[in-house]
């Protein structure tokens, strides 16, 4: 078993060993949903609400299928009282990051489109914001980032669920969900450059996967980490090696695989080449990615 197979295992099989006491009683949906509701109309302020057991109910909700409460009410807040307004003190903001790493990244991991992908997928978000926030304000520790980036690869290798859009349910988006939050990883000066090569090999994976068509701008949100790699130490050449791949790596799963299940790894990967390849035009610095991506196109059409 290797490493990170190790780190997904341990977090799934003792999530409730030390678990921090962030949850216990919470509100109930419809309680938490007139609380944030409130908030945003200006009828509370945070002074006025017990702010423990709100993060509470929030944790607690933040995969709810109630796609209004968990994209404008819950996602929304976090992004508002993080980013916009710092009403969130680097003691609730260190209580998110452990809890949201150590509790709810995995949760569910093991199922098959099951609704917990909701949680691991807006998590993914509330630590991206938490990651944003440390840019500005450097609270989380060298350690902290670094235990980070080795539970984001992780999640990023063992995540199956990446469905974009789910009826009645909305976003899960899990792909562009965590390429935010790996953005905002390698942007941070305490992530490891040393870890780059693993999470664009892991990224690259997944539009390799042959179950599920993407057709929800997921290839412009996972090339964003990979260009912010680029510009933070990440050789080009370990990625112009992965497209000059592509051509046998398409070949030998056409042998492996159904005739349905290898043409959408096919429609996946020309997405991904395709809009790379428009991102890449007229970028000097990127002129040998360019044309391997030129010459790949031709060869897998």
């Amino acid at each position: 078993m290797g490493y990170i197979e190790k780190v997904v295992l341990s977090i799934t099989m003792n999530k409730q060993r030390g678990v921090s006491q962030l949850i216990q009683d919470v509100w109930k949906e419809e309680v938490l949903k007139d609380r944030l509701m409130a908030l945003k109309k200006g009828q509370t302020t945070m002074e006025q609400e017990n702010q423990e057991q709100l993060l509470q109910a929030m944790l607690a909700h933040i995969g709810s299928t109630d796609s209004e409460l968990r994209d404008t009410y819950i996602y929304g807040s976090f992004y508002e009282w993080i980013l916009e307004k710092n009403l969130l003190d680097d003691h609730h903001l260190t209580e998110l990051w452990g809890y949201s790493l150590n509790h709810l990244l995995f949760k569910g991991i093991e199922e098959k489109e099951s609704d917990w992908v909701f949680t691991r997928s807006f998590t993914s978000l509330l630590v991206a914001l938490i990651l944003a926030r440390d840019l500005a304000d450097d609270f989380l520790s060298k350690g902290d980032i670094e235990d980070c980036q080795t539970k984001l690869l992780a999640y990023v290798k063992a995540e199956k669920d990446v469905r974009g859009y789910v009826p009645g349910k909305g976003w899960a988006h899990s792909v562009a969900h965590v390429s935010d939050a790996i953005d905002e990883l390698v942007k941070n000066p305490k992530s490891l450059k040393t870890a780059y090569v693993d999470i664009l090999h892991a990224l690259w994976s997944i539009y390799l996967q042959p179950h599920y068509l993407f057709i929800h701008d997921e290839d412009e949100r996972l090339l964003v980490p990979i260009f912010a790699m680029l510009e933070h130490g990440l050789a080009q050449k370990e990625v112009i090696h992965l497209v000059q791949q592509m051509p046998l790596t398409l070949a030998a799963l056409k042998e492996q695989l159904n005739e349905e299940h290898y043409r959408m790894v096919l429609f996946n990967s020309k997405t991904l080449l395709k809009s790379f390849f428009i991102q890449t035009t007229h970028q000097s610095q990127y002129a040998a990615l360019h044309q391997s991506i030129v010459t790949c196109l031709h060869e897998i059409y």
